[in-house]
């Protein structure tokens, strides 16, 4: 909901009525399927070989909640290994040497996560333990013997970096202390305020801050860890410009880093920590979104976000020679895991019509198979649509990239009614991959056209920029511009277009209902912002080395309140004359549930239709999947009976 371009805090979300009748097409008929057809897929996150090479630690949602699993690589057969039916369980990695392994939790979608080891006999321990804190897990040390833990239990605001120690081992100072059965940390550096710690070498010797003036401006500091009050300012330079952490050489002696100096996009340099020298690695026309080293620092992994999606390749860390990758299907590799000292890599492909698949890659044969089979046999992948990247003009001219959606049988002769989707952010983008709930609705006859308005990542940092401080007003302009596009499209009936999305979606919904209420059909508000001056002022302490970057494309609650005010929805309700659905989750730590509640009452009060639907164990987005089927149900329901159901003109 709320970011700075190199903090990018954006929110997915995955979202019954019976099957009906087929949809027409030119390939013949295209069943409807429900939303528990479409959720019966199976989500996969994560791969971490084990010591022995013969299976891989996934997250899966298979139970219904996310839980890890083992995944044995000859027979493809899963075994649970965590039993969560409430909490979404996040696996992290399988020990070196054991089959031991970490993963995080937080609770009802709190965000508050703890790290937890699980063990070979299935006894769990938190190694975080206590209330109000979040952790987040950093890498493990050169020794093998050891993990890296960033914590914010000192400060809210603020998170410390701990070491991990393992196995038998004496407590060697009075930094030093037990925290679980076997496990020992020390505090290894102290954040002095104000600075995101960003990474740490394999030795723990030297770790990386990144320093946030505003949105458009950041910076780097190096510092040992054996002198933290030593810092050294990486990144001096003139005017606004981005710097963010990419990841350390493997043998800690070099800092590489992405910056935006002089360029529209996100490039790669390394710092040489012995000679202070800086020098240009990697670029390409598009921001470079990833480059990283592996464990064992043999391989390296570049990823570079071009036109919404993620083209990934893969090089000899020592040689820099490209590993020319098999081909696999079509989609966007992710979640790319190496063997520590092998030749095998375990990757996901992602497609519009087809989830996650993780496929098992040797790297010395370009040998490949498919280890999963995410998508429910009960769909076929030509029953589901492909996106197209499309273009159009906005108010002022402006081309507003976005994903285009048509519906098998859509025609001139039988036009289907439209929805605006609008993503997360501010800051986030529409991107192309699988995402049921747009396929379930997409399914059921509803074009959809997922707008990257300007403001949105991976289009530059002019267009990024182009927004702030005019939330509500010019990125709004460019999502009515979006409905007039859907209105030029002969198969697409332009009297009933909705406006849909979640978190900053769901603030551009309500605004689009609030300060333009003739342009749009219906909306349906899914975690979204309604009140900017409640937000800003209850920002989660974690996110406090990002609060200036928001003020900056926000604004300041504090000197900025009369903008603020204008362009908060809920102070303008009463202006809301089209059919509202407002999604909430009751332990949002951003979105408050009062927030939601205070709209719908206004919007019931105009005498105009809405709908709330609260659950109970949601936070900020989906874990569960029931309630996302719940969730995919209601959006359905609500446009078959608020925009399909529109009488005709």
């Amino acid at each position: 909901m709320l970011s700075n371009r190199r903090t990018l805090i954006v929110l997915a979300f995955l979202s019954w009525l019976p099957a009906c009748a087929a949809l027409s097409g030119s390939g013949g008929s295209v069943p409807r399927h429900d939303a528990h057809t479409f959720f019966a897929s199976t989500s996969y996150a994560g791969a971490s070989f084990a010591h022995d090479g013969r299976s891989l630690l996934v997250t899966s949602d298979r139970s219904g909640i996310f839980n890890a699993y083992a995944l044995d690589i000859d027979t493809g057969e899963l075994t649970q290994l965590t039993r969560s039916t409430s909490n979404a369980i996040s696996s992290i990695a399988w020990f070196p040497d054991d089959r031991r392994f970490l993963f995080t939790a937080d609770q009802g979608g709190n965000e508050l996560h703890h790290l937890y080891v699980r063990h070979e006999s299935g006894e769990e321990h938190d190694l975080t333990p206590g209330n109000n804190l979040k952790v987040q897990f950093l890498g493990w040390c050169a020794d093998e013997r050891s993990f890296f833990v960033l914590t914010n239990e000192r400060d809210p605001q603020f998170f410390d970096l701990y070491r991990y120690h393992f196995g038998p081992r004496p407590i060697e100072a009075a930094s030093t202390r037990e925290i679980a059965p076997g496990y020992q940390r020390e505090l290894l550096f102290q954040n002095p305020g104000g600075f995101e710690l960003s990474g740490v070498t394999r030795d723990g010797v030297w770790v990386a801050l990144t320093k946030t003036t505003n949105n458009a401006d950041s910076d780097l500091y190096l510092a040992a860890t054996a002198e933290p009050d030593q810092r050294l300012h990486v990144t001096p330079h003139h005017g606004r410009v981005l710097h963010a952490f990419a990841d350390f050489a493997p043998d800690g002696s070099k800092l590489f880093y992405t910056t935006n100096e002089g360029s529209e996009f996100d490039s790669v340099w390394s710092y040489d920590l012995a000679a202070g020298k800086h020098t240009p690695v990697f670029a390409a026309d598009w921001d470079v979104a990833g480059y990283r080293f592996s464990e064992d620092g043999r391989w390296l992994t570049t990823a570079v976000n071009a036109d919404a999606r993620t083209i990934v390749r893969v090089f000899e860390a020592e040689s820099g020679r490209e590993v020319v990758l098999p081909k696999l299907p079509a989609g966007d590799i992710t979640g790319v895991s190496f063997e520590q000292g092998g030749e095998r890599l375990a990757c996901y492909v992602n497609g519009d019509a087809s989830p996650s698949n993780l496929y098992l890659v040797d790297l010395a044969s370009g040998a490949h198979e498919r280890l999963t089979d995410a998508l429910n046999p009960a769909i076929a992948e030509s029953h589901l649509v492909e996106a197209e990247v499309v273009r159009y003009p906005s108010f002022d001219g402006l081309a507003v990239p976005a994903l285009l959606y048509q519906p098998h049988g859509a025609a001139s002769t039988q036009r289907a009614p439209a929805i605006v989707w609008v993503h997360g952010g501010p800051g986030g983008q529409s991107r192309r991959g699988y995402n049921p709930m747009i396929q379930h609705l997409v399914n059921h006859g509803y074009a959809v056209l997922a707008v990257n308005n300007r403001g949105s990542s991976g289009y530059g940092k002019t267009f990024f920029h182009l927004d702030d401080r005019k939330h509500g007003d010019v990125d709004l302009k460019d999502c009515i511009f979006g409905r007039r596009y859907l209105e030029s499209l002969d198969w697409v009936d332009g009297e009933r277009v909705a406006i849909m999305g979640g978190s900053y979606g769901g603030y551009m919904v309500c605004a689009a209902l609030a300060f333009a209420p003739d342009e749009f059909d219906a909306g349906l508000d899914i975690f979204g912002v309604t009140n900017w001056i409640r937000t800003l002022e209850n920002i989660p302490a974690w996110w406090a080395e990002a609060r200036d970057g928001l003020f900056a494309e926000l604004g300041d609650p504090a000197t900025d309140r009369a903008s603020l005010e204008q362009r908060s929805p809920l102070i303008h309700a009463k202006n809301i004359t089209k059919p509202l659905l407002v999604i909430q989750g009751k332990n949002d730590p951003r979105v408050h549930e009062a927030e939601s509640q205070e709209i719908v009452a206004v919007v019931k009060a105009n005498g105009v239709p809405v709908e709330y639907v609260l659950f109970e164990d949601e936070g900020h987005g989906f874990r569960n999947k029931e309630n996302r089927i719940r969730a995919s149900e209601a959006y359905l329901a609500f446009l078959e009976k608020h925009l399909r159901g529109l009488p005709s003109n």
